[in-house]
């Protein structure tokens, strides 16, 4: 692009200049005399380009630019003090600059919490793997024994089963019938 409006240049400075005669220049009627237009190659893009420069300047640097000093000057370091007995320091006193403090509180989660999630995920993908042995082990048993879930097998999930039960009691309810007791809840 940069190239096209370079060589768009060059033609009209031959053209501004009388070397060429084309029909890149507009002649304009306006009294008796003859002006002439050139044909320049637009400045929108740089015209653009300052203008969102300045505005995420003005938008993001200078708040930021001014937090900081804030932040540096009025409150300043982190220093080292003698801790009370009966004191737990917070995760976030650790960190000496207050910027980080305040991340460390408000935005991180603790060193104790991002174990505590990893040690949770690891549990989890525990249980996935001791469920696929039990779930390989029972179709290995199927195809040893030659059995097999027939067309009669509906595999049941205890939480429909319980949404039903539940349905099926408040309609009972409604109209005066006592259900019978069809054993422990699963």
């Amino acid at each position: 692009m940069a190239i096209w409006s370079s060589l768009r240049t060059g033609i009209n400075r031959l053209l501004t200049d009388g070397a060429i005669k084309a029909p890149y220049q507009l002649r304009l009627m306006s009294g008796g005399h003859h002006k002439v237009m050139e044909i320049r190659s637009t400045r929108f893009q740089w015209q653009k380009m300052k203008d969102l420069v300045h505005f995420y300047v003005m938008l993001g640097l200078i708040p930021v630019g001014l937090l900081i000093f804030y932040s540096n000057v009025f409150i300043g370091p982190g220093t080292l003090r003698e801790i009370p007995e009966d004191y737990t320091p917070k995760h976030w006193e650790y960190y000496k600059h207050p910027i980080t403090r305040f991340l460390a509180r408000y935005v991180y989660s603790s060193h104790q919490e991002a174990y505590e999630k990893n040690l949770h995920r690891l549990y989890e993908e525990d249980e996935k793997m001791k469920m696929r042995k039990l779930q390989e082990k029972i179709l290995d048993l199927m195809d040893k024994n030659k059995d097999y879930q027939s067309y009669y097998y509906i595999p049941v999930d205890g939480k429909y089963h319980r949404i039903v039960r539940k349905e099926a009691e408040e309609i009972a309810e409604i109209g005066g019938f006592v259900p019978p007791k069809l054993g422990p809840p699963v």
